[in-house]
């Protein structure tokens, strides 16, 4: 695969699905989350709210496979499972909060923006 078909967001270019993994609706969330330290399933789930048990299983089985997040089994009774980010992950962090903060920044001019859409829409 060559660099022009890859900055082109070719379906064939394998960043494009990482892209698309990382970039979902949920993953940069639970990275975010995780970020404090490893957790449990369930008090992954309590801080987003509006997550589905099965989003959520299926978004941490996507960062796992990417390298991103660690699962380990506890040898607790009953047996447990809490998630980390890894190393990889965690180069991740930088550019979330750098896009986070863009956020909180520019919500002002991003709200003033969808007020005056909404009133032109009218």
């Amino acid at each position: 695969m060559d660099a022009k078909t890859c900055q082109s967001f070719s379906a064939s270019c394998p960043s494009r699905l990482l892209f698309d993994q990382i970039a979902d609706k949920w993953s940069m969330m639970v990275l975010t989350v995780l970020d404090a330290g490893p957790m449990r399933f369930n008090a992954i789930k309590r801080h987003l709210e509006g997550i589905t048990q099965k989003a959520l299983t299926e978004c941490l089985r996507r960062l796992e496979r990417n390298g991103l997040v660690e699962r380990r089994v506890l040898p607790t009774s009953p047996v447990g499972v809490e998630y980390e980010i890894t190393p990889l992950g965690r180069t991740l962090q930088p550019p979330f909060k750098a896009l986070y903060a863009w956020t909180m920044e520019q919500m002002p001019e991003v709200e003033a923006a969808r007020r005056a859409f909404d009133a032109r829409a009218r």
